[in-house]
């Protein structure tokens, strides 16, 4: 002992290295429910409801609010409300563009791809003229086939003869 007015330490009165924070550990640091805000060891309020939830709040007005059934969107000052505004945001985070799947042209059964890129590059002019034209012919096509049925057509045997007016025999 270098002197004996001087009194020693006891070692218990020092924390243990192990509770010491170093450069390479961190401290367990925890969010407040209601505000957002950080919550360091040793500091803030505990609130456990009846069914177990744990809830951790900065300080006691946090918790009042809480209790109160105040919505943290609606209070200004959390960080809930200040992120929902837009507020401090210092630098823009961008979304990432996910990849834009490409197109592949093909040809179709009874069509190459030649002809129908051939189809596409058509003026629109081009395109009614020729659907009137189809228009057309199939109209021609059809009153054909009418004037054809009608010249082989059988003629009926009386103007009262119709297809199933004779007596019901079988019920």
């Amino acid at each position: 002992m270098d002197s004996p007015t001087r009194r020693q330490h006891s070692p218990l009165r020092h924390q243990p290295a192990t509770l010491t924070p170093t450069s390479g550990s961190s401290m367990k640091v925890e969010l407040c429910s209601f505000s957002g805000q950080k919550i360091y060891p040793a500091k803030g309020r505990l609130y456990v409801r009846l069914d177990n939830r744990v809830f951790r709040f900065a300080n006691g007005k946090c918790e009042s609010l809480f209790l109160q059934r105040k919505n943290p969107r609606k209070i200004a000052w959390t960080a809930f409300c200040r992120k929902l505004h837009k507020k401090g945001v210092t630098e823009e985070v961008h979304k990432k563009k996910g990849k834009k799947s490409t197109k592949n042209a093909r040809g179709i059964v009874g069509l190459d791809l030649e002809a129908i890129q051939a189809k596409r590059t058509q003026k629109p002019e081009v395109r009614t003229a020729a659907r009137q034209e189809a228009i057309k012919q199939a109209k021609e096509a059809k009153a054909a086939r009418a004037n054809a049925t009608k010249a082989h057509a059988p003629v009926a045997a009386g103007p009262g003869a119709t297809k199933g007016a004779g007596p019901n025999k079988g019920k």
